[in-house]
């Protein structure tokens, strides 16, 4: 990783740094993994690691349509949805997995006043436990998946939140972990900065890689 670089007035220009949650706040993905598994148990149907990662970092209701698809399930997608949902709403409620240096990444970030979104395509049900374990106002915006018309990888999601903030997107930088997140982060013009988890991300023109968050600061940011 880079050395730490000192904060200086020409890398003011970063106005807010805009959050992927599952995978890159929380590793939540095995999570949703073990949901999916518990439904194709539920209702006699297969269902694979491959099939698991090809929703990595989709909005909800796409990754409910590839379940139904891919499981042969007779459910509406919005029911399939609320069983996800369920699953991991209850195993994030007994065990919130952080990623490394995630959380003290958010909390410098949050003591120098540097306004943060969260934008997930997870709903509100399941985000609610995790803002729970941190100090109130940590995020001055929040964009969940039932609050947008069109999911990652479309920018709808990380438009919305810079215009929440009332910044550019131009001026925000976007944690993500997937090529999904990655792709709506870039088409709305943020840069990205990659933090690879469960699946590889290709290279992008906006998008710079880093192995860990792990000591990380807002200086490193704003060197981006």
């Amino acid at each position: 990783m880079d050395e730490h670089i000192a904060v200086s007035g020409e890398q003011s220009a970063l106005k807010a740094v805009l959050w992927d949650m599952d995978g890159t706040l929380v590793d939540t993905e095995p999570y949703w993994i073990a949901a999916e598994y518990a439904i194709a148990e539920r209702f006699g149907a297969t269902w694979s690691e491959e099939q698991a990662m090809e929703l990595v970092g989709n909005a909800l209701i796409d990754s409910a349509r590839l379940v139904k698809a891919g499981m042969g399930l007779p459910h509406e997608p919005e029911e399939i949805v609320e069983m996800l949902l369920d699953g991991v709403v209850e195993q994030v409620e007994r065990e919130i997995p952080w990623r490394p240096g995630a959380r003290e990444l958010l909390t410098d970030l949050f003591e120098r006043g540097v306004p943060c979104a969260l934008v997930t395509m997870s709903y509100a049900r399941f985000v609610g436990p995790i803002l729970k374990e941190l100090p109130e106002g940590t995020f001055k915006v929040i964009v969940t998946g039932d609050m947008v018309r069109n999911g990652k990888p479309h920018p709808e999601p990380y438009l919305t939140a810079a215009a929440a903030l009332g910044v550019a997107a131009e001026d925000t930088i976007a944690v993500e972990d997937s090529n999904t997140g990655a792709r709506s982060a870039e088409a709305a013009g943020c840069t990205v900065l990659v933090v690879e988890n469960h699946v590889p991300v290709a290279p992008g023109g906006r998008r710079v890689f880093r192995d860990t968050l792990e000591g990380m600061t807002y200086g490193d940011l704003a060197a981006l």
